[in-house]
């Protein structure tokens, strides 16, 4: 079969997952510009040219109650996609991310003779580690983005490829911090802080308030203080006003440009994700805090086996950003944080130091070039200069 009829199908669930997916079908078509895609994802996948059969803003939940008030559609969609892949039978099936669902999607694929890609690995270290034999029955390949959970699959002889983190690539500042702050109508000199609530109706609903409150604790200490608020694409303006009234501080939302908004920032607020990865990057300092339903929560501390759920903090193996889960998430807290981060200047220096070490870490990127490239070896397509990893 020629290359230039080859058909995959890419299914994401949530706002990073769109993201990584689009990058890779992007990379896709630079060597195959007569690839189809197909599947379900965001505005992200649909920009990159992919035919979105379902925009998945609407499933892209965290938790036990909130998957349950949600069921009905995420089965739904489930039942959809396995329509669609008998339908058009691609040639491979590349899951990223979202896992319960993608797992049930790809051991159907499987049955059905469809190869099945995994990309970006189920937090296997911290949660159910024997579930990795479990997807070891239903993948083909299994794309990790940190090179510490390769063993995991080894172990069990579970077909891994560490690819790369894809956020190296993904930072991309458009213009130099001070024509930034021109852009942003923000005021040189006084401090900046970012809040980021995350990109999933929930944690919105969740965290958005609790960091606003923060937000007017950290201005009675520092009165000139400016808020930013980088919008996710997922994010719907409507959304964010609803927390906006209750509040009395003004703050800046800056939609499409995440990296030029964090750069601008001497701190920031963030929920746990992709998110706290990319600050990091940056090497801009922060909290990292979470809060999830209460019965999420319980079962998640039965559960988990990590010390830390900021991925900085996975990474590094250590603590080197302050995380706030649960009840430790309150105003007041983070407000104190921020304050000791714009007041402590030897304090906030260190944590940019131990970020640094974390980007050193994750390595130079290429992670969406890897993972195309890996996908092009499942569907047979030579790639000139390519040797296995």
């Amino acid at each position: 079969m020629s290359h230039l009829s080859k058909k995959v199908m890419l299914v994401s669930g949530e706002s990073s997952g769109d993201q990584h997916a689009a990058n890779l079908f992007l990379e896709l078509k630079e060597h195959c510009p007569d690839i189809q895609g197909i599947g379900m994802g965001g505005k992200k996948m649909a920009a990159a040219g992919i035919e979105l059969r379902y925009d998945s803003s609407n499933i892209g939940v965290i938790g036990v109650i909130e998957v349950i008030k949600r069921y009905a559609e995420i089965r739904r969609v489930l039942n959809a996609m396995k329509s669609l892949l008998l339908e058009q039978r691609p040639d491979l099936l590349i899951c990223v991310d979202y896992k319960e669902f993608n797992f049930k999607l790809a051991g159907f694929a499987k049955k059905n003779g469809i190869k099945v890609l995994f990309y970006v690995s189920p937090q296997v270290w911290a949660w159910r580690p024997g579930r990795v034999v479990e997807y070891g029955k239903v993948i083909d390949m299994m794309a990790v983005i940190f090179p510490f959970e390769v063993p995991f699959y080894e172990k069990e002889n579970v077909p891994v490829r560490y690819v790369g983190h894809p956020s190296v690539d993904k930072i991309h500042i458009q213009r130099t911090k001070e024509a930034d702050f021109q852009e942003f109508n923000l005021v040189s000199g006084l401090p900046v802080v970012g809040i980021l609530p995350g990109s999933r109706t929930d944690e919105i609903k969740r965290m958005l308030p609790v960091m606003l409150q923060a937000a007017e604790l950290i201005q009675k200490v520092f009165p000139d203080v400016q808020f930013v608020l980088p919008q996710a694409d997922s994010v719907s303006d409507e959304l964010l006003e609803a927390s906006f009234q209750h509040s009395k501080i003004q703050v800046k939302t800056i939609k499409h440009q995440f990296h030029d908004a964090v750069q601008c920032c001497d701190v920031v607020m963030t929920v746990s994700g992709t998110a706290s990865l990319e600050i990091a990057l940056l090497k801009v300092p922060m909290l990292v805090a979470y809060k999830l339903s209460t019965i999420t929560y319980f079962l998640a501390k039965m559960l988990v086996n990590t010390r830390f759920i900021g991925l900085p903090n996975i990474i590094a193996g250590k603590s080197i950003v302050k995380e706030f889960i649960q009840y430790q998430a309150t105003a007041d807290n983070l407000a104190q944080e921020i304050i000791k981060l714009l007041q402590d200047k030897p304090y906030a220096q260190t944590m940019r130091d131990e970020l640094q070490a974390v980007k050193k870490e994750l390595g130079k990127g290429g992670g969406s070039k890897n993972m195309a490239k890996l996908a092009m070896e499942m569907l047979d397509v030579p790639v000139k200069g390519y040797t296995k990893r």
